[in-house]
């Protein structure tokens, strides 16, 4: 069969030229032909006319509609993640750094699912079917019965996927696959682009469901097109220090489940664990509560989870320094600037720095109050009171507003141990929670009182 020609295409005009140029000759733009195939007039040789179901035009009320049913893949933190487990026909797409443990999770995962009784295949092209035997045990999958497929052809792949009929594969990575049908290397733009786009329409013309390894560029974007985030299911990040034995993943698009859930797992000998009770992480050890720092607690997705904020209030020169570690720098301006206005708290000529222990990012606003409390804590050199916590959002006028969910938060922090709340207002229960004393504010000027008498 003879290869088809390819042609580049102008991506802001449309034109297209047989060659690349560095200019389109349609619209003058420079670097905008992209490689790609050229549509064919015939439609039986459109290579997306056999995976392409025809379709009638029907209203919703209509149309039977069932609940996905959903696989799990024996790690809870996973399942979290994905929504409950694998879906058929699903496509997900899952990226991180380099050895931050995407092959050992799948691997495990995949290793679940066969025991489970499932049809599963592993297509690396990255390492050799010897080296996957190897780390499968070392992680203590002894006699693993997951099939395993050294390949980086695309069309070679698609056969071995229409042959072997697996209910769960993982293409390891998407960035090594190629197709006979372009020209150029793997990892280009168009190789990718295409390659995903023939693998998700087999996903939903077979009801195999698919994982795609992407690799991530320097700043930690998915490396390729941005239409592999748009074609693909659910999207997920893999993060986490590797110096650190903790790592999260974090469900960034999820059409069969919720978003912005976390998973966090354990590295250990024997490979990727789920943690149970993450809060733990993110709390540090004191013997004695220590000035600078307090506890709120933060919603993942449905986990509420408790998080220490720490500040460190530091004289500073002529042009003093506004540093945070997973909280937003440009909010921390705005609370100093309320803390002053409307509590009387002055940081002008000081040092503030600001981190969440544990390296989890907090972009929901109901960490205002502890960040405020942690500031005013460091800067008196009093610590607040021991099992002591606090959440709310915090706005220009000084008022405390209600955080999402509060009655979860509270109850999550009273399981924990914790004894002391300053909440908003509207937050505070109707009925008294065991174990827990809540002091329910309105405004900062309130709440600074309340920890004054606590103190």
């Amino acid at each position: 069969m003879a290869k088809e020609k390819t042609v580049y295409v102008c991506s802001d005009c449309g034109g297209s030229s047989p060659k690349w140029l560095g200019k389109c000759p349609a619209c003058n733009a420079w670097n905008t032909l992209v490689e790609s195939l050229p549509e064919s007039t015939a439609p039986a040789k459109n290579r997306f006319a056999s995976l392409a179901k025809t379709a009638e035009v029907a209203t919703l009320g209509d149309i039977d509609a069932v609940d996905m049913a959903r696989t799990p893949t024996g790690h809870e933190e996973l399942d979290r993640v994905l929504g409950g487990g694998m879906v058929e026909g699903g496509v997900v797409l899952i990226g991180g750094d380099p050895g931050i443990g995407k092959s050992t999770l799948l691997l495990q995962a995949l290793d679940s699912l066969q025991r489970s009784g499932q049809n599963t295949l592993y297509v690396t092209g990255e390492e050799s079917g010897a080296q996957v035997a190897l780390r499968s045990r070392r992680l203590g999958l002894n006699n693993s019965q997951v099939k395993v497929l050294a390949e980086i052809q695309l069309e070679r792949i698609l056969a071995t996927l229409e042959a072997t009929q697996p209910d769960i594969a993982v293409i390891d990575s998407i960035q090594t696959v190629y197709s006979d049908q372009l020209t150029s290397a793997p990892g280009s733009v168009a190789q990718v682009r295409e390659c995903a786009a023939h693998l998700t329409r087999a996903a939903k013309a077979t009801g195999v469901s698919i994982v795609l390894v992407g690799h991530v560029t320097k700043d930690g974007a998915l490396a390729g097109p941005r239409v592999l985030e748009h074609m693909v299911d659910t999207v997920l990040y893999f993060e986490g220090d590797t110096h650190s034995a903790f790592r999260l993943v974090r469900a960034i698009k999820n059409r069969f489940g919720a978003v912005n859930e976390i998973g966090v797992f354990a590295m250990t000998e024997k490979g990727l664990k789920g943690v149970s009770n993450p809060s733990a992480i993110f709390l540090s050890q004191h013997s004695e509560p220590v000035p600078g720092s307090c506890v709120m607690v933060t919603l993942e997705g449905t986990r509420p989870m408790l998080v220490e904020i720490q500040a460190l209030v530091d004289s500073g020169g002529p042009s003093p320094r506004r540093l945070s570690v997973g909280l937003d720098r440009d909010r921390l301006a705005m609370l100093l600037a309320v803390l002053h206005r409307h509590a009387g708290v002055a940081c002008m000529d000081q040092d503030v720095f600001v981190n969440a222990v544990g390296g989890v990012r907090i972009s929901e606003p109901a960490s205002d109050l502890a960040v405020l409390l942690a500031i005013t804590s460091s800067l008196r050199g009093k610590p607040l009171p021991k099992g002591f916590f606090a959440f709310g959002e915090v706005g220009l006028a000084g008022e405390v507003r209600p955080a999402p969910r509060g009655q979860e938060r509270l109850k999550e922090a009273a399981k924990l141990g914790f004894s002391v709340a300053v909440v908003p207002k509207a937050n505070a229960p109707k009925k008294a929670i065991e174990g827990l004393t809540i002091h329910a504010v309105e405004r900062v000027e309130q709440a600074m009182e309340v920890v004054r008498g606590l103190a």
